[in-house]
């Protein structure tokens, strides 16, 4: 079926104008991921949120993650020189050249000359010699007066001072983000779930139960039973009308079935026409 976005009529599938007001109805193709049922001028699947923007030539198979490494060019391998055939063949035929660690016999005309020993002295003619005296004794060494050993004393003990309690600023907590809506015509204050990835708007049904229950609000009449759904992605909240019979408004702007809408705070969500339900969204 295709919802006329002027009065809500439900026309069948391949009609180009609404049977109701004859307004023209938009075309609509198939999500080529799910295969739901979505408008051709539309930028997501409101089912699966596949991206339904054609991608431009040349860059199917780019990944905008992927950043190309450039490798730095080598330098030129530098090879010594080779050894001439002529210097290895003389090397090897010469036992004497400096490839032979042998060491050497000196030559003992080379050798410096060395000093003549001294002469014998002449015995001594006299034989009586003089008589040697006796030594002299060594008087015995005068011992200084010995110091009394002086135990070592231990090093004093001080007592550990008492623990200091910690009176500084607790830890710092992360904060999270709160999620909420405003009823305008009650100002009742209803708190969106958190760690959901999607949250169901409607009345209590065997199907979809919602997560947001808008039955015990005034006109919650015009109000389908799966009419909204709001997804988290990120830090970004995006709703999109499910195929409700009174259909979605935001900012007093119907939101066609399929498509979906990025709230920010202040935005006015209406659910059905006449703006009889209507909530505020609030980001803190």
């Amino acid at each position: 079926m295709i919802v006329c976005p002027n009065c809500n009529h439900q026309n069948p599938e391949g009609a180009t104008q609404c049977e109701s007001c004859y307004t023209p109805l938009p075309t609509t193709t198939s999500c080529p991921n799910c295969g739901a049922t979505v408008q051709a001028d539309a930028s997501f699947c409101g089912q699966c949120g596949y991206n339904l923007l054609p991608t431009p030539e040349g860059e199917e198979n780019q990944n905008p993650d992927l950043i190309p490494t450039v490798v730095p060019p080598l330098p030129d391998l530098v090879f010594p020189d080779p050894i001439p055939d002529e210097e290895v063949a003389t090397v090897a035929s010469n036992p004497n050249s400096a490839v032979n660690l042998q060491k050497s016999t000196p030559d003992p005309s080379l050798a410096s000359p060395q000093p003549d020993p001294d002469p014998a002295p002449d015995p001594d003619p006299d034989p009586d010699p003089d008589p040697i005296p006796d030594p002299i004794p060594d008087p015995d060494p005068v011992q200084p007066p010995t110091q009394s050993t002086v135990p070592p004393q231990p090093d004093p003990i001080f007592p550990s001072p008492p623990p200091v309690a910690n009176v500084g600023t607790p830890a710092t907590q992360l904060q999270q983000q709160t999620v909420k809506l405003v009823h305008v015509q009650s100002q009742t204050l209803l708190e969106i779930p958190q760690n959901l990835p999607v949250i169901h708007i409607g009345k209590p049904n065997d199907l979809v139960p919602p997560d947001i229950d808008v039955s015990g609000f005034a006109n919650a009449e015009i109000v389908s039973r799966t009419h909204a759904n709001i997804r988290p992605e990120g830090d970004a909240y995006y709703i999109e009308d499910v195929g409700s019979s009174n259909g979605t408004y935001i900012n007093n702007i119907p939101l066609p079935k399929g498509n979906r809408h990025r709230l920010r705070p202040g935005d006015r969500i209406a659910l059905g026409k006449g703006d009889m339900v209507s909530f505020i969204f609030q980001l803190s």
